[in-house]
């Protein structure tokens, strides 16, 4: 599996993308746009998306930017 492959296997309903925005900022958010936020650093962001209770389907890392969009 490549970085930024996004495994099958795993719910779509449960998967926390992290990544970085244009700024260079890490960002953690759920792939359906509930929840998220900016970070200083990647292990913050990673923290963020393990502390997550109702996470189950497991966090993807991103080779291309994410931006952090909620609704």
């Amino acid at each position: 599996m490549k970085l930024g492959e996004i495994p099958s296997r795993i719910p779509a309903a449960g998967r926390v993308l992290l990544g970085r925005n244009r700024q260079g900022t890490w960002v953690a958010r759920d792939q359906n746009g509930s929840f998220g936020g900016l970070f200083v650093n990647r292990a913050q962001a990673l923290k963020y998306a393990r502390s997550i209770g109702q996470v189950s389907g497991g966090i993807v890392e991103l080779a291309e930017e994410i931006e952090l969009d909620i609704f």
